[in-house]
């Protein structure tokens, strides 16, 4: 069952005559190295909001609104695939991120997060399942944020699989309670870190300290974008701040990303919140201001943009664009601002070294950057 208004016959009949979409002709963007081709590859999904690459090519994509999908390089998708939990899609909740087991291939383990909904209110949670063509099997839920609240705002959430078999879960500090994000009774505005299966990694920064044993970082506001840096293999997020005050951020197990005692942005409509910088509290590697409401992230490894190698590209909602962060080392040196024209909410790395973007819109779109040379 999921919590959402069920479609007319009408309805249900134009949204799937809509969801078989070839791929359009491609637009052409200028770029600091040479133009790039933007194609389009599917639409007429609902708000989609993370996605996945399977082994055959196709992609699993959710859409917020509480479908997890298949979508073919032909631009088809499929029907939604059956037995996913109980989800409430209520504001920024919904069906959220999505990835697979690092040994997918022998176990169809698909991992996915949503907003969880019980009597008390809801919160973020993860769950996994064996993929079996159009159905979901051995549902678990792995983890579950606490505490259960009724808001509709700041749930993260990415999921991120380590090279030596931990799963971080990024989260949001649910906007009402931010002053959480500081404390470690709560998963509000932290990142934490768990085996696969949900237990609890004895090697965590907080096990045997008051609080919650599977926190690694806290001090976040509301993180949605994560990758493992391609060198080093570290985490690196990004989160959404007020008004002003994004954030990139290498992070780490046991730091304190200061939200809200300290940010660079201010409340909605103005207001102050707090000073820029406090001992103990990590100052972002890179910030946005004014905002540019940053969804999705993946560091470029291909090689279809050779100038891109290295490169972080951090989607944003706000400013419907791509920018290209240049790294050395732990420092951004320059970005550059790839317009899209549409709200872009995943970013992801294709196997044919393409990037792939979602655009969270009612007529979603499965999106393809390529060289135009390609």
């Amino acid at each position: 069952m999921h919590l959402l208004p069920k479609l007319s016959l009408t309805a249900t009949a134009i949204l799937l005559a809509s969801l078989v979409q070839t791929q359009s002709q491609a637009q052409t963007i200028d770029t600091e190295h040479g133009p790039i081709q933007l194609n389009t590859i599917a639409e007429g999904l609902q708000h989609p909001w993370g996605m996945t690459f399977l082994p055959d090519g196709r992609m699993l994509v959710t859409e917020r609104t509480a479908n997890l999908r298949y979508v073919s390089m032909d631009g088809s998708i499929s029907e939604p695939i059956a037995g996913l939990p109980d989800i409430l899609v209520d504001g920024q909740g919904g069906l959220l991120d999505v990835a697979l087991h690092p040994e997918f291939a022998s176990n169809q383990w698909v991992y996915f997060s949503y907003n969880e909904p019980t009597p008390e209110g809801s919160s973020t949670a993860v769950a996994r399942a064996r993929l079996n063509g159009m159905q979901l099997e051995q549902l678990e839920v792995i983890f579950s944020a606490q505490p259960k609240m009724r808001s509709r705002h700041h749930f993260g959430s990415r999921l991120v699989f380590t090279d030596d078999g931990y799963l971080f879960v990024t989260l949001g500090d649910r906007g009402s309670r931010r002053h959480d994000a500081q404390t470690l009774d709560t998963h509000h505005g932290k990142v934490v870190r768990l085996y696969p299966d949900g237990t609890i990694p004895q090697s965590n920064p907080f096990v045997g300290r008051d609080g919650l044993d599977d926190i690694w970082s806290y001090g976040h506001r509301n993180i949605q974008g994560a990758d493992l840096h391609p060198q080093t293999r570290q985490l690196w997020t990004h989160e959404h701040g007020p008004q002003g005050g994004d954030e990139l951020n290498l992070t780490e197990a046991a730091k304190n990303y200061g939200w809200p005692t300290i940010t660079y942005g201010e409340e909605y409509g103005g207001g102050h919140i707090g000073p820029t910088a406090k001992e103990g509290m990590e100052q972002p590697v890179h910030q946005w201001t004014p905002s540019i409401a940053p969804s999705g992230m993946v560091f470029y490894t291909g090689e279809l943009f050779n100038d891109w190698q290295g490169n972080a590209l951090v989607g944003a909602l706000r400013y419907q664009l791509i920018a290209r962060l240049v790294m050395d080392g732990n420092t951004v040196t320059h970005e550059e601002r790839i317009d899209i024209g549409m709200r872009v909410r995943d970013v992801r790395q294709g196997p044919d070294g393409a990037v792939y973007l979602l655009t969270d819109e009612p007529n979603g779109k499965v999106l393809q950057l390529k060289p135009a040379s390609e």
